[in-house]
């Protein structure tokens, strides 16, 4: 699941992170996402759970909705998605259905992870696309993020 890290993913995992800090101002979970095609970023989004009232609205559903608005097509086929916290079964799911080439991520998600964690969504040989996953780019800083804020609802 783990390949090594390119220059390129830290700086992209960098904004990620710093998506994932504009998730703290309306008290959400800090995740951040960037969507790339082809070197250049086409959407970041971060976590808005708890800011719009909205279950679905995590980082990975958000930033897959922008880019498809500004593509006018819900396939992103080649596109890499840099995450902060490895996704979730529906946001796995969504990135399979969306079918985005690869997903690059920081902290590995123990209770809820779908691209190795606890399913691996993304190389079901039922399922019609595979993803490429990459895991552990920045996952210090990613999971430090988390610690903090769930620490500091204690």
């Amino acid at each position: 699941m783990s390949a090594v890290a390119s220059p390129t993913d830290h700086e992209l995992m960098g904004l990620a992170l710093d998506e994932a800090k504009k998730a703290l101002a309306h008290d959400d979970v800090p995740v951040g996402a960037v969507l790339v095609r082809d070197g250049v970023v086409l959407a970041r989004a971060h976590n808005r759970r708890e800011g719009d009232h909205d279950p679905t609205a995590h980082a990975e559903m958000l930033v897959l909705r922008a880019a498809s608005q500004i593509t006018g097509d819900s396939h992103l086929d080649g596109m890499t998605l840099y995450v902060t916290l490895e996704p979730c079964v529906m946001c796995a799911g969504a990135l399979q259905l969306a079918r985005v080439a690869t997903v690059v991520i920081g902290a590995d998600n123990p209770k809820a992870g779908a691209l190795g964690s606890l399913y691996h969504l993304g190389a079901d040989p039922r399922l019609n696309h595979d993803l490429a996953v990459r895991s552990g780019v920045r996952a210090e800083e990613a999971s430090l993020l988390l610690t903090e804020f769930f620490a500091a609802k204690r």
